[in-house]
């Protein structure tokens, strides 16, 4: 009797695990989740979080060119989500590019430095540390154009209506655009149209996008932008070079913690050009250089991390000196007074 009433259990204990399957699905998977900070800033002055890698969950795909890219379990849930909506449009997107570990960045500048040197690296590759990218949140796209690839930055940046379409869907899957023009000197990069980034907030995201802040600004991590720049006119170089050399020193400012951009303009054509370039290859370290310019700026510092500036003090008509080559185009060589 008592080995019937096992059975019996055992019947019941069974009956009720059947049912429970059927209540969640047979192909239902709970999907563990990131415990991450989904609005956690990192850029050239705010690290990845400590245990960030620990706590993340991703998924990997494999994009149309065979590459495998890694990505944070939401975030590409809700790429997909965009995808499809894009589609609908007659636009086809995939995935360049995600997450990459602090050590594959860390091969990947050590490799910069190796081939082209420690400046180059530094101006190209994002501190290890130091990269959105560490996240798995944030994401670079490339498109599709008549079942061709187009991945290349400088063929992608011409499709503009095609972005702009692509930007106003962003925040509806809870997306932003990261990377904004003329806020290089905030985000620390120049424009991408395709680097777009996960905050798991549409509301947010919608808020963000409409209002044309950067991730930075709507974060309180800046103050409000009040940069005026001015490329006043030049017999030498075209708007577009002069815009160059602009961005160059605003990404680079982005980088100073706790200071204020008010003001960069150009210096205008140097009467002794000649002799500023000669003196440029003299100091060049094995580089050569074929132009020379000069930028003057003011900006305030708050608290400062270098010994040369001081605390809550403002700095007016600061020099950027640049110099071109061939292959690389404009650096910053010289700054200060």
């Amino acid at each position: 009797m008592k080995k019937a009433k096992k059975i019996i259990s055992l019947i019941l204990v069974l009956a009720m695990s059947l049912a429970v399957t059927a209540c969640v699905g047979p192909n239902k998977v709970e999907k563990p989740e990131s415990k991450i900070d989904f609005k956690a800033l990192v850029n050239k002055q705010n690290p990845l979080p400590a245990n960030w890698e620990e706590n993340i969950v991703t998924v990997h795909m494999t994009n149309s060119v065979g590459d495998d890219v890694e990505v944070e379990t939401a975030a590409y849930d809700a790429y997909l989500q965009l995808k499809a909506d894009l589609e609908k449009e007659g636009i086809k997107v995939d995935l360049d590019s995600a997450r990459r570990s602090v050590a594959r960045q860390q091969e990947i500048m050590d490799q910069f430095t190796k081939d082209y040197g420690a400046d180059y690296a530094a101006k190209t590759v994002a501190k290890p540390g130091y990269s959105e990218h560490h996240t798995g949140l944030a994401l670079d796209l490339y498109l599709i154009i008549d079942g061709k690839d187009v991945v290349e930055n400088e063929d992608m940046i011409q499709y503009t209506d095609i972005w702009a379409t692509i930007h106003s869907k962003l925040a509806d899957y809870g997306f932003i655009l990261r990377y904004l023009e003329d806020k290089e000197h905030i985000t620390g990069y120049g424009y991408e149209p395709w680097h777009i980034r996960y905050i798991n907030d549409v509301n947010a995201a919608k808020e963000i996008m409409a209002s044309g802040k950067t991730f930075e600004e709507y974060l309180g991590a800046v103050n409000e932008d009040k940069l005026s720049l001015d490329l006043g006119k030049s017999e030498l170089f075209s708007e577009e070079e002069l815009k160059e050399m602009a961005i160059c020193i605003k990404c680079d400012f982005a980088g100073w913690e706790d200071c204020e951009f008010k003001r960069l303009s150009y210096a205008g054509d140097l009467e002794d050009r000649e002799e500023q370039l000669k003196l440029a290859n003299e100091n060049a370290d094995g580089k050569k250089y074929i132009d020379v310019a000069k930028f003057v700026g003011d900006f305030h510092v708050y608290t400062p991390t270098v010994s040369t500036f001081e605390n809550n003090t403002d700095y007016d008509n600061y020099e950027w000196w640049l110099a071109k080559t061939e292959e690389d185009g404009w650096e910053i060589i010289d700054k200060g007074y």
